[in-house]
């Protein structure tokens, strides 16, 4: 009996003791470490929107030029007895300004002979209406009839007025050759080239010298024709920035657009736009202003059509007219954009985006629209929180 309880505790002792053994074995094991949580949430690169009134500009290039350039040509011939001292290369004459005077005398001479010559022919001609009276009076004593227009000398007396006549014409042509004896300037102008020198003998014809026109300079702008619907009216009247140096600086001058060509270029197959500047040397105008020198090459920015709220976004944003933005939950969301025009790499949106819009930069692998998205700071403001739990944790057990 003794033996058979001895059979049935023994092989509880040992178990009960086993267990107690595990217990106490697997309470001082550590317990495994929690794996982290994975965040599988695609990070994107956003980029703020700002929307802003823009104008649409056209840029184009050209070479100032003056509106009028004439070459000054010797009407008479004779001797240089005159040159003025500003009839120069680069100096600057205005309207009537004496250039150069020819020797005037013989044209002097030949008016005052053209008008004793114009005398003459006034006194033939008073003559001439006294022998018709007196024609006339005889004819009347002698006979009733009817006297004949050769009786009463009217043949005579239109030869005389003919006479007087051509008389004037020959002082008014004497007069003019005389007033040609003195080269003016026709406008305010520059001088180009001067190719006469005091002395020198010139014959009708000969080339004296080339002024410019300081009044009015102008500048021809190409521009391709699918740029003109930028512009309003295609231009018409639209103001030109025109930006070049003057003594090494960088300059720019206000200008407009006057006229169009109205054809397109055979070679280059642009249109051209026209802009003006007035006074362009600065010569009636303040002081302070920097001359716009003929011959300067210039960059030209035409102000085209204004639009109240656009922006501009690097072109390979867009496809199929739409950009992906992250919403306000964070979700990715396409949007559709009125395109204004495409610039280079860059695309004008005029609609369809607003002012605080996040704007996704950085590519998707696998973009489906309303798909959850994160920022990188939302991801370091979570390892921020978990590192901060972890702490607090480690504290508590400490």
């Amino acid at each position: 009996m003794v033996t058979r309880k001895k059979q049935i505790i023994v092989p509880i002792v040992i178990l009960i003791a086993g267990i107690l053994l595990f217990l106490a074995f697997s309470s001082m094991k550590k317990p495994p470490a929690e794996k982290a949580k994975v965040d599988n949430t695609p990070i994107v690169a956003v980029e703020e929107v700002t929307v802003t009134p823009m104008t649409l500009n056209v840029d184009s290039y050209g070479i100032v030029k003056p509106k009028y350039e004439t070459e000054i040509v010797a009407q008479v011939s004779g001797q240089i007895v005159e040159l003025s001292e500003t009839f120069v290369r680069g100096g600057f004459v205005e309207k009537d300004q004496l250039l150069a005077r020819i020797d005037p005398s013989d044209y002097q001479a030949a008016l005052i002979d053209a008008e004793a010559s114009l005398a003459s022919a006034k006194a033939a001609l008073e003559q001439e209406r006294a022998q018709g009276k007196v024609a006339e009076q005889e004819w009347q004593r002698i006979t009733d009839a009817s006297p004949t227009a050769l009786s009463l000398r009217k043949p005579q007396l239109k030869q005389e007025i003919a006479r007087v006549e051509a008389a004037k014409a020959s002082v008014l042509r004497a007069k003019r050759n005389l007033e040609r004896t003195e080269l003016r300037a026709p406008y305010d102008a520059m001088i180009e080239e001067r190719n006469i020198g005091l002395g020198a003998f010139v014959g009708t014809g000969s080339r004296v010298g080339k002024i410019l026109g300081t009044g009015i300079a102008e500048v021809r702008l190409p521009v391709p024709d699918n740029q003109l619907q930028y512009l309003v009216e295609q231009g018409n009247q639209a103001t030109v920035n025109l930006v070049g140096t003057y003594a090494g600086e960088e300059t720019t001058w206000v200008a407009s657009i006057a006229r169009s060509e109205g054809v397109i270029d055979k070679q280059s197959r642009m249109s051209y736009l026209v802009a003006q500047i007035t006074d362009p040397y600065a010569l009636r105008s303040d002081a302070t202003k920097t001359p716009l020198r003929f011959g300067s090459y210039v960059n030209a920015q035409i102000l085209g059509v204004e639009l109240t709220k656009a922006t501009k976004l690097p072109r390979y944003l867009v496809k199929n007219g739409q950009v992906a933005i992250l919403n306000k939950e964070s979700k990715l969301q396409y949007v559709d954009i009125d395109i204004a025009r495409q610039d280079g790499g860059d695309v004008i949106v005029s609609d369809g985006l607003t002012s605080g819009d996040r704007l996704i930069i950085s590519a998707l692998d696998y973009p489906v629209d309303g798909m959850k998205l994160a920022l990188p700071t939302d991801s370091e403001s979570e390892l921020e929180s978990e590192n901060e739990v972890e702490t607090q944790i480690a504290s508590v057990k400490d």
